[in-house]
């Protein structure tokens, strides 16, 4: 077979994960990584921080954790990069990536955009490489090793991005005239910026410092509690919340872990699934009062063993919905415990803008005096995605609209961008689970193992899903997670495979067990 040239932008887990299974199929990769090591968001993470979900759930379906990285079931973030590295090490990733080398540009040569418009199937035949003729990708990649701009064309028939979704453009509130952060007097951060920094640099940079942390989102915890660790209630660390999330401190209810109410075929029947037939979908609605039931059962332990109520801070949200959505995270040890001694100091507001002295909250009704503000608001994930195509069209076609998620089949395959794949965009509640399934899905399309249908089709199918994320995720559909109907969705890239998608060893396992990367190991 005329083995054709892959290539992978990214050596994060994603990254990794593609070029293990395309290696397995033949193939031999090439992995463009713009930093020096591998590992992705795990090489620049807060010193504090720990995996959210279990090691078990949180690993490679082919490779267990090494017995000696998993003393706790939530490892630390260097124990965690420990094994990403021990994976690459095991399949010998390393040979294949390209290191200091950041793609600035892909571009789709050789079929102009009228043509491929006019398609009505994906790259003209359903197949990974289209006719293998004319098309093909250029990547332009930037050596940053020498840092000179200098830069190298590669001419690629088939590109997977897994360039992630949670670094690189950070999420910047935008603000009036004279509101902003250029009239205040102290120093203005996001919290990239902050976890780029080493552990004792950024133990200084807080140190004996008035931090004002904004957002709500799992980092704003950490580095709320960092700053809580570094200074006490000396200069207690204000964190400024307008959305309240389901933080949990345990993963287990009554000692049943939470896996078993929402990630197995049962909890699954509960849930209204996309492209489920009529007859299908009519149990989940008749089940519905047990899915709120098992809802508010959960939510009851929890605010019976955090203090969420005391302090102001029980979402308006079910946690269904944060299940559903991916809006749910882990607490840093003790941060009530933070909060109570007075280290941490919660304050709600819809807005706020920037004074001399610091914030002000709603419009005027409070301002904190702040020496460093730093934003947890996330990422531009989209964009980050969209400004690595250098075709105008192509970046409109990817983003879809402000009102509907990026339209992939599969959660990865854009039904009229040719020969390319994107690993990661989608989420689940541990990322690498559904990378991993996609990337051994995209392996196998890329040895033949099956032909895309007709765009038509594809188009139908995405509707459907969106449809599925708007009912779940609400506001949060654009997140794209899958994860209250991972295991349907894992059915589907195991029929496309030819791999029966039932992988438990007894009935009874098979519904009420929760599935796992362990169950998809040797496809």
């Amino acid at each position: 077979m005329d083995k054709k040239k892959v290539g992978i932008i990214g050596a994060g887990v994603s990254g990794l994960a593609a070029c293990k299974h395309i290696i397995d199929k033949g193939f031999n990769p090439i992995v463009f990584e713009a930093e020096p090591d591998i590992g992705g968001i795990w090489t620049h993470t807060l010193e504090s921080t720990r995996l959210q979900a279990s090691a078990d759930a949180y690993r490679f379906s082919d490779f267990p954790w090494p017995v000696d990285l998993t003393d706790d079931m939530y490892p630390r973030h260097d124990k965690v990069l420990e094994y990403v590295k021990a994976y690459a090490n095991q399949f010998d990733l390393v040979k294949c990536i390209r290191f200091n080398s950041r793609v600035v540009g892909i571009e789709y040569v050789g079929v102009d955009e009228e043509e491929m418009a006019a398609w009505d199937t994906w790259a003209g035949n359903g197949e990974a490489f289209g006719d293998g003729a004319r098309g093909e990708w250029h990547i332009t990649v930037e050596d940053m090793k020498q840092g000179l701009g200098i830069t190298e064309v590669f001419q690629l028939d088939f590109v997977i991005l897994c360039i992630g979704l949670y670094s690189g453009t950070p999420n910047i509130p935008d603000f009036p005239t004279k509101e902003g952060p250029e009239i205040f007097k102290g120093q203005v951060i996001h919290s990239m910026d902050y976890s780029n920094m080493a552990d004792d640099a950024a133990f200084q940079f807080i140190k004996g410092k008035r931090v004002a942390v904004i957002g709500s989102s799992k980092s704003a915890f950490d580095i709320a509690a960092e700053c809580a660790r570094a200074n006490g209630t000396e200069h207690p660390c204000t964190m400024v919340c307008r959305t309240k999330h389901w933080l949990i401190n345990d993963s287990n209810i009554f000692g049943i872990d939470l896996s078993y109410f929402y990630l197995n075929r049962f909890a699954e029947l509960l849930i209204h699934k996309p492209g489920q037939g009529f007859l299908a979908s009519l149990l989940p609605t008749f089940l519905s009062p047990l899915r709120w039931a098992i809802s508010k059962i959960v939510e009851t332990y929890f605010k019976k063993n955090i203090p969420l109520e005391k302090h102001g801070m029980v979402p308006e949200y079910n946690f269904g919905h944060a299940m559903s959505s991916c809006q749910i995270a882990r607490l840093p040890e003790g941060f009530y415990n933070r909060v109570e001694e007075g280290s941490i100091v919660l304050k709600k507001s819809e807005s706020f803008t920037f004074c001399h002295e610091g914030v002000v909250l709603n419009g005027g009704d409070e301002s904190i005096q702040s020496d460093i503000v730093i934003f947890a608001t996330g990422f531009r994930g989209e964009q980050k995605l969209r400004n690595i195509f250098v075709s105008p069209w192509l970046q409109k076609l990817l983003a879809g609209s402000s009102n509907t998620t990026a339209p992939l089949y599969r959660e990865c395959i854009h039904p009229r961008i040719p020969q390319l794949a994107i690993i990661g965009y989608s989420s689940s509640l541990t990322d690498m689970y559904v990378s991993e399934r996609m990337s051994n899905w995209v392996a196998h399309f890329l040895a033949s193992g099956f032909k895309l249908p007709r765009i038509r089709k594809m188009e139908a199918e995405i509707q459907q899903w969106e449809e599925y994320k708007r009912r779940y995720n609400g506001k949060d559909f654009r997140s794209s997670c899958v994860s209250a109907v991972n295991i349907w969705y894992n059915d589907m890239l195991c029929q496309d495979m030819g791999h029966n998608p039932r992988r438990k060893q007894s009935l009874i396992a098979e519904w009420f067990e929760p599935y796992g990367p362990a169950d998809y190991a040797n496809m």
